[in-house]
């Protein structure tokens, strides 16, 4: 009987070593949203076309899509961006790389948000955008002209392709989103949250990056994964070391542990008696 206590004594403890370094998996990090054009889970996509390329490396978009994304009226949504006259290319290019965002980042996991539509499960909801990419759409797009706040909604649909709902007018951005902060929160129903934080600080997400560099929003979606789970579950008396410590224990080390220790003392005292 000692012998077979102490073999599975052992047993469980080669469990929980193995168990102890196996990685595991944040379901907020690394993920792709259940919307109308994204892949099941991100991977490297090398021929992603131009403002989408910074994403190759591990993208939740097909090279398709990020083609799609750069066409005035494609085939994604139907969305003509040209609605109130031709959008003229500096302001153009942060509605592309808006679009690139959305379809191609893996690291929007914490602002992913459940909704129930004919085209997609989930949306992003208040993702914190960094300052500079918010003031810079705002100030390239400010003499572009637009009869819509939101341009998710609202639109008349009749020949296929969004036009300005009947009594609408077209006014210059400035007035339809008279801050940065308007145009950010607004135009896609709060998909995005302004923020004063910078570029870099690792505490905002970027639509533009330097891809030599990195992609500098796999920091950030850590970070608000922390902090989420943390406000939930951990309140905050736990620093995020601390916390990624005690979250690396997978669940059969907390449940196997005590048994182990239970089996491997029976077996000392079986040695003494």
């Amino acid at each position: 009987g000692l012998v077979v206590r102490m073999g599975v004594g052992q047993m469980l403890l080669v469990l929980l070593a193995s168990s102890a370094v196996m990685p595991v998996k944040d379901p907020l990090l690394n993920v792709c949203m259940d919307a109308k054009h994204h892949k099941t889970k991100p991977g490297p996509e090398g021929m992603l076309y131009d403002q989408c390329a910074p994403w190759k490396d591990n993208a939740c978009c097909t090279a398709n899509t990020s083609s799609e994304a750069h066409k005035d009226q494609s085939n994604l949504y139907n969305f003509n961006w040209n609605h109130c006259g031709l959008m003229p290319p500096k302001c153009k290019r942060h509605f592309i790389q808006d679009t690139c965002l959305y379809e191609c980042s893996p690291n929007l996991g914490p602002w992913i948000d459940q909704v129930d539509s004919s085209w997609r499960r989930e949306r992003i909801l208040h993702v914190p955008l960094c300052k500079e990419d918010c003031e810079e759409w705002w100030e390239d797009c400010k003499d572009y002209v637009t009869c819509k706040e939101n341009w998710h909604k609202g639109w008349n649909w009749a020949t296929g392709t969004n036009r300005c709902p009947w009594g609408s007018m077209c006014r210059p951005f400035s007035q339809v989103f008279p801050r940065p902060k308007d145009l950010c929160e607004k135009i896609w129903s709060n998909s995005y949250k302004y923020t004063t934080e910078h570029r870099g600080s690792g505490r905002c997400i970027q639509m533009w990056f330097d891809p030599a560099q990195g992609n500098p929003n796999v920091v950030v979606a850590k970070y608000y994964a922390w902090k989420k789970r943390s406000s939930s579950a951990w309140k905050d008396d736990v620093t995020p070391e601390t916390n990624k410590d005690i979250c690396a224990l997978p669940w059969p080390v907390l449940i196997l542990l005590p048994l182990a220790l239970v089996v491997a003392l029976e077996g000392a005292e079986g040695c003494g008696s």
